[in-house]
Order: C-alpha cells, then structure tokens, then sequence
C-alpha cells in the first residue's frame, strides 16, 4: 500500500491521438495564445501609456488583462507542447503548480469581475459621489483583496487535492490539471474535497454572481429613467460588455465543477474546459475593445505611432 500512494507524474489526456489531428491542435491552439497575449497586451499598454485612461474602471482593466495572461499562460503552453512532441506527462509538483495557478487566475477573474461591477454600478447610480465611494485607495484595497483572497482559496485547494493519495492509475482525463478529474483518481477519501467545493460555490461564487446580478439591476433600473436614447446606449454599452464575459466564464466554470457525473463525457468535458479556461483571456479584450470608443482610440493611436 505504501507503493500504491507514490506518484511522480501524471499522465495528461490529449484531444487526440492522431499526428495529423496533433498538429492540429498545435496549430489552433498556438493562434489562440498569440491572439489572446496580443489582445491583452494591446489593451494593457494602452491603457498604461494614456492619461486620460487612468481611472478606476480601466485600472480593473488593466488587473483582468494581467489576469487572462497567466490564465492562459497556465494550460495553452503545455497543451501545445502535449500536441507537438505526443509527450503528455507532467511531473506532480507541476501539476500542482498548475492546479494552484488555474484557480488563482479563475478567481480573481471572478474577484475582479465583481469589482467591475460595483464601479459600473457607483459610476451610473451614484455619479455624484463616485469620485468618494470609488477613489484610488478605495481601488488599490479591492485589488488586492481580490488578489489575496483568491491565493488563500487556490492554497488551500491544492492543499487539500494534493494531500490525497493518486494510487488508481495516473491519466488525468483533461488536457490540464484539474480538481475534479484529480478527485476521480484518488484512492482516498475525497468527501473533504467535495465540501470544499460545495461551500466554495455556495458561499463565495453565490455572493459574487448575486452581487453583480444585484448592481446591475439597479444599474438597468436607474439606464431605464434616462430620459435621451443616446444617454441609454451609453451607459448599456458600458455594462454589457461586462456582464457577457460574466456570463461566460461564470456558466461554463459553474457546469465544469458542479456538473453531476452523469453529464460528464470526453467530449464535454474538454469543451467546458476550454470555455472557462481559453475563451475568456482571448474574448475579454475584443469584448472591451469593440465596445468601448476610448480604448479604440487609444490602441489606434497607439499602433499608428510604432509603424509610422
């Protein structure tokens, strides 16, 4: 038995075993990374390099870009390499680190997501007390406590996967490390774990989705009395932005660790995998890009100047 619980690796599932379908995927998955970096990094520098950019909403901006960047830093690269050189193992304190990383950048993906909606709800339904209720101090404390409560969260996650004994088999059935493909080949007791998660979900996912659900209704309620069409369109372009990469990245994470056992298929789970993981880092800056004039602007302006 002592044997049974030694694991120095994993061996990581592909999404195919074919050197054609490898290539692939390689292919797909590089152009995905390069758009995402470039997106993100475009809308950070802009952001960086223009005064007038520097406001609360766009400094919540500028952590979600910070953000996507490791999110997708954490699985891409080593799926690619998994696809180009059909060497899918990774070693256990890599895995680890990967399990810590997914769920540190998921969580302050939503951490932050909340906190954007607070400002978009102080900036429409208080605008005269935003400055007040919204100032730099005020954005410097809820940055870093969504950076450092989402740390303590992922630690103690890995703690608690990582403290079990691997002595089933060591294929993980997911392209990256994940908790509940971990939980499913563990020989120990994994109720703690299923808690953990259970708790997780109702108490801190439930306040974020129900604190932003919540500031944009008033934020809807309060677009709705705008007397000028033009003012409407206005402040819904500000917000519908974020609540669709909300949506997204909210629904898909929720369905790939809360799903029951009985939806779970290769085919599903390595789809709601890449919408939670992938998706978000690459449409979150086109999102807030395409919907918002001064960012436009400022990366217009931006790439004129390094190419003229």
């Amino acid at each position: 038995m002592a044997n049974e619980s030694i694991m120095t690796e994993f061996q990581l599932m592909g999404f195919s075993d074919d050197h054609d379908m490898q290539i692939l995927h390689f292919v797909i998955f590089l152009i995905i990374y390069l758009l995402a970096l470039m997106g993100n990094v475009l809308l950070l520098v802009a952001v960086v390099l223009n005064q007038h950019l520097h406001s609360p909403m766009y400094f919540f901006l500028v952590n979600l870009s910070i953000s996507d960047v490791c999110f997708i830093s954490t699985t891409i690269p080593k799926a690619m390499a998994a696809s180009l050189t059909n060497n899918r193992e990774i070693s256990y304190v890599g895995c680890a680190a990967q399990v810590f990383s997914v769920l540190t950048f998921a969580g302050s993906e939503l951490a932050l997501l909340t906190v954007m909606a607070y400002d978009r709800y102080v900036a429409i339904c208080h605008p005269l007390q935003y400055t007040l209720m919204v100032n730099w101090d005020a954005c410097l404390q809820m940055a870093a406590a969504s950076w450092i409560s989402t740390l303590i969260h992922a630690l103690l996650h890995t703690i608690l996967t990582f403290r079990l004994n691997f002595c089933k088999f060591n294929r993980i059935e997911q392209f990256f490390c994940d908790i509940p493909h971990l939980l499913m080949i563990s020989c120990t007791d994994i109720r703690i774990n299923q808690i953990l998660i259970l708790v997780i979900v109702i108490i801190v996912d439930s306040f974020c989705s129900g604190l932003i659900f919540i500031s944009y209704g008033y934020i809807f309620l309060a677009v709705l009395k705008v007397p000028s069409v033009q003012g409407r369109y206005k402040a819904f372009s500000t917000c519908t932005p974020h609540l669709t990469v909300f949506s997204l990245f909210f629904i898909s994470a929720l369905f790939a660790y809360m799903r029951p056992q009985s939806l779970s298929s290769h085919t599903l789970d390595l789809l709601s995998a890449v919408l939670y993981t992938v998706l978000p880092p690459l449409l979150n800056p086109l999102i807030y890009s395409f919907r918002n004039k001064d960012i436009q602007k400022a990366v217009w302006r931006m790439l004129n100047t390094s190419f003229i």
